[in-house]
């Protein structure tokens, strides 16, 4: 029997370490390599991208401070390798955990078989059978495919077959991503940058759909001017193989109309689900909702209170700083008996868009705010308003020209922050300690800018975007009201 049942080995692990060097005797199960989403085929080798695409696009404006390059050579072997180093740290985890104090890897598929009782497939052959006092499901998720007529036929890329099989041995020549959030415009600009013809297939309105309303305009601008073809509110019909690559076939949403896109490789980045299907989650008593995403409540607790579970299996925010932060809520209440209990509050979880311009995001939009019925003030302020900004090179009617966004309510609590340009994640932290300092229940101030408005800002730096962004706001007529 053991205490504990870590399956996923993502930031799942952060507590499986945790719980072994607290003496409880801990079961690791995985299929794959180890490191989750993150490192294997996320957020960690696509900024291993994502990096040399930003300094192909900051040479290329260059010329506006009195710079002029060559055109860039591309090793994108040298690329790739830094690439797959980094995916190969997975690699040394699992050695380190398989030869840890109080725990046992079992390499391959789990499934309840009950409550208490779980089988694994293993991947060398056989099976195992444990059993658990306590078990933590971390198993994250992984691209939904739609049902597009043809696509099996046709072949495609998601973004676990790229930082896999599919890995490409150069950039190609063009390349269709049917998708329009995050990860279609970090691999658009991934490739675009390296000279591929990209075109965007987005079935929601607007790119960039979670984002504020200028921001995601701003973004699609400077796509454009990148030579990036961006096609909103368009649904993908159907694909098929050809001489040269693959076809794809969408439909307005708004119209009806068709159009055809052909390209050398087809990317899928139109959503994910659930990485749990596998799990017989039903045997086990644990319940889910109609997406799949596991119920879990604000201590991480599903239907069954020996069950856990964290990251993106439980939906919500996909990100790893989610997990990593759920993860730290679990080693707390059920490690540190000796700490107060804490319940998971995600009203300021912030994330990075890493395209470019980079996005910065934390709380409500505009367009939130305003469903809300929430009365608001509203700053703005461009890159090119501060000393910074002008030395960097950017000028007043700039395209590229970076926003801060800041809304306000009434009482000076933050709402949202929405930042594009260049460091805009950077940019938005600061706002995320201000939104979590203080007793939000307790301490009127808590949540609020005041601290900013107090403080000295070093100059010139590009910190003075956030804070010199209060001084675009007009105080005396607030915006929004009744929903």
């Amino acid at each position: 029997m053991f205490d504990w049942v870590v399956i996923g080995t993502g930031a799942g692990l952060m507590f499986a370490e945790a719980a072994a060097k607290a003496g409880q005797i801990v079961a690791v199960v995985e299929k794959g390599k180890f490191g989750g989403t993150c490192l294997t085929r996320g957020c960690i080798p696509s900024k291993m991208l994502v990096y040399p695409a930003d300094f192909l696009r900051e040479a290329e404006r260059a010329y506006k401070v009195g710079l002029r390059y060559d055109p860039p050579q591309i090793d994108w072997e040298l690329i790739s390798r830094r690439v797959w180093d980094q995916i190969d740290v997975s690699k040394g985890i699992e050695h380190s955990f398989s030869h840890m104090a109080n725990v046992t890897v079992f390499k391959g598929e789990g499934y309840f078989t009950g409550p208490n009782d779980m089988t694994v497939r293993l991947n060398d052959g056989g099976e195992a059978q444990l059993k658990g006092s306590q078990f933590l499901i971390a198993t994250g998720a992984e691209t939904g495919i739609p049902p597009i007529a043809g696509l099996e036929e046709a072949g495609y890329l998601t973004s676990e077959s790229f930082f896999g099989d599919k890995y490409p041995k150069k950039p190609w020549d063009s390349l269709i991503i049917a998708g329009g959030g995050i990860i279609a415009a970090e691999f658009a600009h991934i490739f675009a940058a390296m000279g591929t013809k990209v075109t965007i297939l987005g079935r929601n309105p607007k790119l960039l759909p979670a984002e504020d309303e200028e921001i995601a305009a701003l973004v699609r601008t400077q796509f454009e001017d990148f030579g990036i073809q961006v096609l909103t509110g368009y649904e993908v019909v159907s694909a098929e193989k050809t001489e040269t690559g693959k076809r794809v076939t969408a439909r307005s949403r708004q119209t009806g109309g068709s159009l055809a896109v052909d390209a050398q490789e087809l990317l899928i980045a139109t959503g994910v689900r659930p990485a749990s299907a596998a799990l017989h989650l039903e045997r086990a008593g644990v319940q889910v909702d109609a997406g799949g995403w596991i119920q879990a409540d604000e201590y991480l607790q599903t239907s069954q209170p020996h069950i856990y579970a964290l990251g993106d299996v439980i939906g919500g925010f996909l990100f790893r700083h989610k997990a990593n932060y759920e993860a730290e809520i679990l080693m707390n209440n059920l490690l540190r008996p000796e700490r107060p209990k804490r319940s998971c509050d995600y009203r300021a979880t912030p994330w990075a868009v890493f395209t470019m311009p980079q996005v910065g995001h934390v709380g409500l939009t505009e367009e939130e705010v305003r469903r809300r019925g929430i009365r608001y003030h509203v700053g703005r302020y461009r890159y090119s308003y501060i000393a910074a900004g002008i030395a960097m090179g950017y000028k007043d009617d700039d395209r590229d020209n970076g926003l801060v966004k800041l809304l306000l309510d009434e009482d000076l609590h933050i709402l949202g922050v929405h930042i594009a340009g260049f460091q805009a994640g950077a940019l938005v932290q600061p706002f995320v300690y201000l939104m979590n300092a203080g007793e939000p229940l307790k301490d009127k101030e808590a949540g609020t800018i005041l601290p900013l408005m107090r403080s000295m800002v070093i100059h010139p730096t590009l910190s003075e975007l956030s804070a010199w962004s209060l001084e675009s706001i007009d105080w005396n007529n607030p915006q929004g009201g009744e929903s």
